[in-house]
């Protein structure tokens, strides 16, 4: 829908309510117009659906996905109300907009980051979790584990791939390409989880295919301090987590891996003042890297969940 004179008032009214959370306004309002869902602002271009997904206002988030609104609309920047919500850790959000069938792998325009990189990046797991269930199997603990460590590819009882309880089939290098895609001069989501300390989400990241060898692009990144050509570990290294360094030893991440700076992890534990991870990231370190328990995270049936909702009548707003 155009932003017309007659109705941008209206749409106006709308953002105002879909960001300040009025749930009564934005209903009547939509009640008048259903179209405005799809308003976009002039100015800014986000839609009512980017503002109460940034502020987490489910209740209106929901509202405007049954009233038409796009769900993978894009802003001025290409980011969507997925990233917004991932951005902001709004899990519930999330949840909703992936029942809605949101595009996960989208990247924005300004940096190439998917919403992935907005929740690795503040260590949103939740939010991780949801964006890569419908990548992975949903069981027991071990057996998910279990068949994310053997590629996606052991078998079941019938002899094929793992499936979800529909029958779905799950595709194995589509993850690993989601979890590994590059943004910002090659950082990947492992790198933005290892730099900012955050354990769980690394080790997820890692379980379901993140590369612990992936090197940032040669020709700069934004974490410019850590250097281009950088791994994950040098990252973990300059954020300074024992944790976050030691699962990616565990996993074969390399402690002498030299960056175009010519650092190895432990120069930039030393560079940022991290001294006591120089023991660890020693070239010639006898460290024992204590056992890395398999990722909670791994045992939640997310993919069922989103599933079953998905399975409503074909005149529900949730179907595709």
């Amino acid at each position: 829908m155009g932003n017309s004179l007659g109705c941008s008032a209206s749409g106006e009214r709308l953002v105002s309510a879909a960001r300040d959370g009025d749930a009564v306004e934005a209903r009547m309002l939509l009640e008048l117009s259903p179209a405005l869902a799809r308003y976009s602002t002039f100015g800014g271009l986000n839609s009512p659906l980017h503002f109460a997904a940034a502020k987490g206002h489910l209740d209106i988030v929901t509202l405007l996905l049954e009233k038409g609104a796009d769900v993978n609309a894009r802003n001025y920047c290409g980011q969507t109300a997925l990233m917004h919500a991932c951005r902001h850790g709004h899990w519930e959000v999330v949840q909703m907009l992936l029942l809605f069938r949101c595009n996960v792998t989208r990247a924005d325009y300004l940096s190439g980051r998917t919403a992935l990189h907005f929740a690795a990046h503040d260590g949103l797991v939740r939010c991780v979790r949801l964006l890569l269930a419908d990548f992975i199997p949903s069981g027991p603990l071990e057996d998910t584990a279990s068949s994310v460590a053997d590629g996606g590819d052991s078998q079941t009882n019938s002899g094929s791939s793992p499936t979800s309880s529909l029958g779905l089939k799950f595709n194995e290098p589509a993850r690993v390409r989601y979890i590994n895609k590059p943004a910002d001069g090659g950082v990947t989501a492992l790198h933005m989880a290892a730099l900012n300390g955050h354990f769980d989400c690394m080790q997820l990241l890692i379980e379901l295919g993140a590369n612990v060898s992936a090197v940032t692009f040669p020709y700069g990144t934004t974490s410019n301090l850590i250097g281009a050509g950088s791994t994950p570990l040098h990252y973990a290294a300059g954020g300074g987590s024992l944790e976050c360094c030691q699962v990616l030893l565990s996993k074969g991440a390399s402690r002498l891996t030299l960056n175009c700076n010519g650092w190895l992890p432990m120069d930039v534990a030393r560079i940022f003042g991290r001294r006591c991870l120089e023991p660890l990231l020693s070239p010639n370190s006898h460290t024992i890297i204590p056992a890395i328990q398999p990722s909670s995270y791994l045992a939640l049936p997310l993919m069922s969940i989103l599933n079953i909702a998905r399975l409503v009548p074909n005149n529900s707003p949730y179907t595709t």
